[in-house]
């Protein structure tokens, strides 16, 4: 089945890799990309939407392939100047050639322009080849709820704080998606679910990615509206993440760490529910009642692979 309008949902690393295969198992489709910005954060007087921008570099060429975020050929001089200056926060630390970015972005939401028109002017330059949309253009941030080192009582911090800082290490016990309830969907997203003819879930993280942006009131509604049949790719392989965090968010919200675990949470279209087809790795077994299972290669170990799976996930959408 040959695909005119495909949507994505996505969060950073993987979901960006997934697009790349997307684009490339269908040149010729129109792809939107609606991106999470739970994670988008203020530091040092600069707004940082770490996944959108791991989107638009990644599609246009400009991320660090090793690192899978940031910038290739990065130099961190103001970060060392800050770091002289004790500047906090001290463990957050921003790339000289990504920073232009986030001045670029700063002003211009200071000027009063939307964050999808910002993304619409950055992605102008890296031409990703889709459109790039947030979820929405009101500030929404992920909030993780842990124990307090001396008092051990609940307290929130901000994802990056806990991600970044203190590498995922504290107990979480709830994520929080402060500003949620008043956030809408961006210009464009319930449009193109309404014309879209395949919806993909990409890999990312089911609760700080893609159930942050199923969190915005009114998105999954327009979702589910949709014509299109929806397919999902699971990010647990072997019971295990490839990538990411999402084994220490799980269990916070009472999810199993399996393709199965994650399956059911999204569960069955014709049940309420998201899913249409699932796709799970070759060696795990899943029962999503109601969802179509379908074991592929899930790793995206080359461009081949990443176009293959891709693929995969298209062909799941046919109808």
């Amino acid at each position: 089945m040959r695909f005119v309008q495909i949507v994505v949902l996505a969060g950073g690393t993987g979901g960006a890799r997934f697009l790349r295969g997307v684009r490339a198992a269908a040149p010729e489709a129109e792809i939107t990309a609606v991106v999470n910005t739970g994670d988008d954060v203020t530091m040092h007087g600069l707004r940082i939407c770490p996944d959108l921008d791991t989107v638009m570099y990644t599609l246009g060429g400009g991320i660090d392939e090793e690192r899978g975020w940031g910038r290739a050929g990065e130099s961190w001089t103001v970060k060392e100047e800050l770091a002289a200056y004790d500047a906090d926060p001290t463990w957050f630390g921003l790339g000289d050639r990504d920073i232009a970015t986030h001045l670029v972005r700063t002003r211009m939401l200071d000027a009063g322009y939307p964050l999808s028109s910002v993304t619409a002017a950055l992605c102008t330059r890296w031409e990703p080849g889709v459109t790039v949309l947030p979820m929405s253009d009101q500030r929404v941030e992920t909030h993780v709820v842990v124990p307090d080192a001396e008092t051990g009582r609940p307290r929130a911090i901000h994802f990056q704080e806990w991600w970044v800082r203190h590498r995922a290490e504290l107990e979480p016990s709830a994520f929080v998606q402060v500003g949620v309830d008043a956030a809408r969907p961006a210009p464009g997203v319930v449009e193109a679910f309404a014309a879209a003819d395949a919806i993909l879930l990409a890999p990312s993280n089911p609760v700080v990615s893609i159930g942050t942006i199923l969190g915005v009131p009114g998105l999954r509604e327009g979702l589910l509206a949709s014509r299109a049949r929806i397919a999902g790719v699971s990010p647990i392989v072997g019971g295990a993440v490839v990538r990411g965090m999402a084994d220490r968010c799980l269990p916070a919200m009472g999810i199993e760490v399996s393709a199965e675990g994650v399956g059911r949470h999204y569960g069955a279209r014709s049940d309420g529910g998201l899913l249409d087809a699932w796709l799970v790795a070759e060696d795990d077994a899943a029962d999503v009642p109601g969802v179509d299972v379908r074991p592929r290669p899930l790793l995206m170990s080359s461009p081949e692979a990443t176009e293959a799976l891709a693929r995969a996930a298209l062909d799941a959408c046919a109808r």
